[in-house]
């Protein structure tokens, strides 16, 4: 009896002539579930069967749908092709213009007998030959095919309908002229930017995967091209509205088919045992040894399974299918760019290429003399998977074994396998704790050869030295690690690594440990924090006490009062200290530190800067792209403003004004960072660190600059790490609070005033919509769920306490409230005084509207990746005062005083300040 937990290939939507290489056994219909199955046990031969022609294969259930990474490349790729398409059509009007010209001569030769013969065949096959195919695929039982191509189609209607929407009602001219002309049925209407039918068409012949059926393929492609042909010809559609129909049809295709997924193609447990027996052996059972869904950063390292024979050792096979060896690509993509010089494998290599380099690497490793698995046969399971048999090896990885169990004779056995690797230039590229195997005998062999190199540079070989550094100091410490190292490889070859030794050189699942390593150790600092301060509170007082009744004894009056003030100084300094203490006590050193430090100890010499092994940081990244588009957004702006009319005819009391709400904002930040700040701290050098800010806020972006100054100024002030943390958050916290308050209020306000384009229904209902969708958002994603829940509570780990203290002074409330609303009037005013330098008062708005742009433009610059804010601040207020009635040509000046006044002229003497406060160890 044949049992299988994997549906066949057929009842997986995809027809048995779709998989070459699939034997007879694959197609045998399932005969339910062995409830001892997925429990890693191989089920034996049946004993009637004396020739194990029936066998069992032992595997969990496959995903019946796969989500390609390949569908979202193209899915992406489509996108882009219609940005640049439609980017063409509206720049480019000129070229767009003279090639509808071009076309429209060329086509107006033809015969109009062809023409209307083309157009009537074409019109019939290109609804006939879909039905068609639809009818085969349905009698071959591929009825998922169809229904992911008739999901395609209903989908690319609805994009088509959307687009000729947007081309009608909001598109620039441009790009109309270039996607409609006049009908000629009728002069006074356009023809449609997008064919209604054809894209659905197209979507439909993607999805549903003609690409392997190249008759089918050849006769859809025709009709197409010939139908497009005979409407370009008749003057009923353009160019450009056929390249964009197709590359809509084609995008929304591969959309569909990455949202829902693939029909699963992937060999069966059954094809397996089939391709196995093709090259001779004689299985009789197979069991998997991990789970399929087994994630790793090389999650394309195949799936394994534990073969056992009729007449001969067991063996351990690999099978490696196309959708496995797609898992991690954009992962590999983004280190080939961000990375210098680590990556030479291709990012997506063909299964003939995965198959050789892992052969290569498997035979190199042994012939270099170092225990690896033996590689004994290779065969193709049909055009999308590959199988390696190895020899059998038993045992355990090392992540399996106890620590009590890793002697120093198994670093030094793990540590001289490396070696014999390196002697031959090999690189391991993923030393991690699963790759290292160790047998009953306690023989250490590596495995999961498939991601090394051969002829490895030297930078590729020392990160190896660091990955198994930091792979066995996560098990045994830092010092065995590198005393096992050092008694192998020599002290030079480890020190060399040094500069290696960063996470970014490290693998995906060892950065994780790090992490978790961090937070471990943050929470038992901050646990030790807590219990000091406790401890110091309990016993603050009653040492006051003690004190102020001994002066009372002695003294009288004046002199008493001063003393049990100093007296209850004195116990705070010594509730201070004791938290210092507590915090060294329980600071740890993370784990590349403790090796750095033990290397350094044999080799003081060894370099210890890290090497720069990033060719391009995310962040860095994104702002530029960030500050690119702004940069294209102000250019295009400032075309249309004449400065020199603007300038003499401006304002300049309105324009002192901006000047002196922009000088009064840096006392507000003041008041509304110590405001929430129990500890003294001068008012005046508080004032300093707001104005140093500006010079901050110009090299990080605005959300991340002010917050690290105003942390640090707290610290050099006095106020303890931890306290200073929490005061900052405070500020923020209640900022924000402030912030989507006054948002909400003016944004009624301005409702009401009857503008033509905001109405108060309009603008709550937008708001709960925005903040219904953002909590659903959060709460249906887990990773955003984790990632909020967590944030939020360490924030009231450390904000609330914080909190209560500033509580109990009315006071300092007073002061923290006041100055976050002060510092958004100021703004609003700057703002306000701005519109008015360059408008008159019949442009003038209220300041209702005027604090909506404002507070949308702060939230939306506090977000963005540009250092403050650039680019994305102008653009959201040029917009919003736009969309609030303020004429462009007021607009756009406004919106660059505003910033000049702001952003940019606060730079020089923020430079300044932060120059003074850094020698005066203020900051």
């Amino acid at each position: 009896m044949i049992r299988d937990q994997e549906e066949t290939t057929e009842q997986q939507g995809v027809h048995p002539d779709e998989t070459a290489g699939t034997s007879a056994a694959a197609s045998r219909p399932e005969t339910g579930r062995d409830p001892d199955q997925g429990k890693g046990r191989a089920a034996g031969p049946d004993p009637t069967d004396a020739h194990a022609e029936e066998v069992e294969g032992d595997e969990p259930l496959l995903p019946a749908r796969v989500h390609r990474p390949s569908d979202l490349m193209r899915l992406l790729v489509g996108i882009l092709a219609i940005v640049v398409l439609l980017a063409i059509a509206g720049f480019a009007h000129g070229t767009t213009s003279g090639l509808e010209q071009d076309i429209n001569k060329g086509t107006g030769q033809a015969p109009d007998l062809l023409i209307k013969i083309a157009g009537l065949a074409s019109s019939i096959a290109i609804l006939l030959v879909p039905v068609a195919f639809a009818i085969e695929r349905l009698i071959k039982r591929d009825g998922l095919r169809i229904a992911d191509g008739v999901l395609a189609a209903v989908l690319a209607h609805g994009v088509t309908l959307a687009t000729d929407l947007w081309v009608a009602k909001a598109a620039p001219d441009s790009i109309q002229d270039a996607l409609t002309q006049p009908s000629p049925g009728d002069i006074h209407a356009l023809t449609d930017p997008v064919h209604g039918y054809l894209a659905p068409v197209i979507a439909y012949m993607t999805a549903v995967g003609m690409s392997r059926r190249p008759r089918w393929r050849g006769v859809l492609w025709v009709v197409v091209v010939l139908d497009a042909f005979s409407m370009l010809v008749t003057g009923y559609t353009t160019a450009f509205s056929i390249l964009l129909t197709v590359l809509i049809g084609w995008t929304v295709a591969y959309g569909t088919l990455y949202a829902v997924g693939s029909p699963n193609v992937r060999p069966t447990g059954q094809t397996l045992l089939a391709g196995l027996r093709h090259v001779g052996f004689h299985p009789v059972s197979a069991a998997r040894v991990e789970a399929p869904d087994a994630a790793s950063e090389n999650g394309d390292r195949g799936r394994r399974y534990f073969v056992t024979l009729e007449d001969g050792p067991p063996l351990d096979v690999t099978v490696v299918d196309r959708e496995q060896q797609a898992q991690g690509f954009f992962y590999r993509v983004w280190r080939r760019l961000t990375l210098r010089g680590i990556t030479t494998r291709r990012s997506l290599q063909s299964l003939r290429q995965a198959l050789e380099q892992e052969a290569l690497l498997a035979y190199a490793a042994i012939a270099a003399g170092a225990n690896a698995p033996r590689l004994i046969a290779t065969s193709e399971l049909g055009p999308d998977a590959v199988i390696l048999v190895y020899e059998h090896l038993g045992g355990r990885t090392l992540d399996a074994v106890p620590d009590e169990e890793i002697t120093d004779a198994l670093l030094h056995d793990t540590w001289r396998q490396v070696k014999a690797l390196q002697s031959r230039r090999i690189a391991h590229r993923r030393l991690a704790g699963d790759a290292i195997l160790v047998d009953p005998s306690g023989k250490v062999m590596l495995t999961d050869l498939r991601g090394g190199e051969i002829a490895a540079g030297d930078l590729v070989l020392r990160m190896d030295i660091a990955q198994l550094l930091t792979t066995l100091g996560l098990r045994v410490g830092a010092e065995r690690a590198v005393a096992s190292a050092v008694a192998v490889l020599g002290p030079d070859a480890v020190a060399d690594c040094l500069p290696m030794l960063q996470p970014i050189a490290l693998t995906r699942t060892t950065r994780a440990t790090l992490r978790r390593l961090a937070r471990e150790r943050s929470q038992r600092e901050r646990e030790a924090v807590l219990a000091a301060a406790a401890a110091g509170k309990a016993a603050g007082p009653e040492e006051a006490e003690d004190a102020g009744d001994r002066v009372l004894d002695k003294r009288s009056g004046n002199e008493a009062a001063r003393a049990e003030k100093h007296a209850v100084r004195a116990a705070k300094r010594a509730e201070k200290r004791a938290i210092d203490e507590a915090l060294e006590e329980a600071r740890e050193e993370d784990l590349l530190t403790q090796i750095r430090h033990q290397v350094l100890l044999i080799r003081p010499q060894a370099p210890v800067e890290p090497a720069r092994l990033e060719r391009i940081r995310p962040r860095t990244l994104v702002s530029f792209m960030a500050g690119a588009i702004a940069a294209y957004f102000l250019l295009s702006q400032l075309t249309h403003v004449k400065f020199g009319t603007l300038f003499a005819e401006a304002e300049w009391g309105w324009v002192a004004a901006a000047v002196l709400f922009s000088a009064l904002s840096y006392f507000a930040a003041a008041m509304s960072l110590l405001g929430f700040v129990p500890e003294r701290v001068p008012f005046l050098r508080a004032v300093a660190a707001q104005v140093a800010g500006s010079f901050v806020k110009i090299v990080a972006p605005a959300a991340v600059g002010g917050v690290a100054l105003n942390t640090r100024f707290l610290q050099r002030a006095g106020v303890r790490p931890g306290l200073a943390v929490a005061s900052v958050g405070a500020s923020q916290l209640v900022g924000l609070g402030a912030h989507i308050l006054l948002l909400g209020a003016f944004g009624y306000l301005t409702g009401t005033e009857k503008t033509p384009s905001l109405s108060p229904s309009r603008t709550v209902i937008a708001g709960l919509l925005t903040v219904a969708v953002l909590v659903l958002v959060v709460t249906s994603i887990p990773f955003l769920r984790k990632f909020v829940v967590t944030r939020v509570r360490s924030l009231f780990a450390g904000v609330v306490p914080r909190m209560l203290d500033v509580l109990q002074r009315p006071q300092k409330v007073v002061t923290g409230i006041g100055g976050v609303l002060l510092l958004t009037a100021c703004f609003v005013m700057c703002l306000d005084a701005s519109i008015r330098a360059f408008g008159d008062e019949s442009m003038s708005l209220s300041l209702a509207s005027v604090a909506v742009v404002f507070l949308a433009g702060n939230a939306l610059g506090s977000a963005a990746p540009t250092p403050g804010g650039v680019g994305a601040v102008e653009a959201t207020l040029t917009v919003g005062l736009i969309a609030v009635g303020l004429p462009q040509a007021v607009a756009v000046p406004a919106v660059l005083l505003y910033r000049l006044l702001t952003l940019w002229l606060p730079v020089l003497p923020g430079w300044l300040f932060f120059n003074h406060l850094t020698r005066k160890g203020a900051l």
